[in-house]
């Protein structure tokens, strides 16, 4: 049965950047095919499951299953404007570091991931003085994306 919009698919992955880097795998952790080692506590990975066509996954995979069948695998390289869209340096702010804890109640680190009331999420790039600069690009913004994957099932 191939891939349709609208059908239920469940798909195994392995996400790379263009260098290799795995960034995102169902494998379970450490196994031959590209897992992550174990990192913490949510070393358990799990098949991706999304219903084609309702933008719940990056438009280039969303396009790229349909008239897969079942057991089918494929390499499918996602350019940043059908992923996470191009880095966008206005998405970059700077807040005073008093401004800064009085929002998130907390001080701030460099890494520290942030979310805004705006729903936005961002993460703390750099403190110097009285200045903290947040990244609320996402964080594969910017980057071509290669997604191994394997259509486990279809509904």
């Amino acid at each position: 049965m191939s891939v349709e919009p609208g059908d239920r698919v469940l798909l195994e992955y392995v996400g790379r950047l263009e260098d290799g880097t795995v960034f995102a795998t169902s494998d379970p952790p450490g196994t031959e095919s590209g897992g992550p080692e174990p990192t913490g506590d949510d070393d358990e990975s799990e098949p991706l499951a999304f219903t084609v066509g309702r933008n719940e996954v990056i438009e280039g995979l969303d396009e790229a299953v349909v008239g897969m069948d079942v057991g089918e695998t494929a390499t499918v390289t996602v350019p940043p404007e059908d992923g996470y869209g191009e880095y966008d340096p206005d998405r970059v702010r700077e807040y005073d570091v008093g401004e800064f804890e009085a929002m998130v109640g907390r001080p701030p680190e460099i890494g520290l991931h942030v979310e805004a009331r705006n729903d936005l999420h961002g993460d703390v790039t750099a403190v110097a003085g009285d200045t903290v600069e947040v990244d609320f690009n996402h964080e594969l913004a910017g980057k071509t994306l290669v997604l191994d994957v394997r259509v486990r099932d279809v509904a």
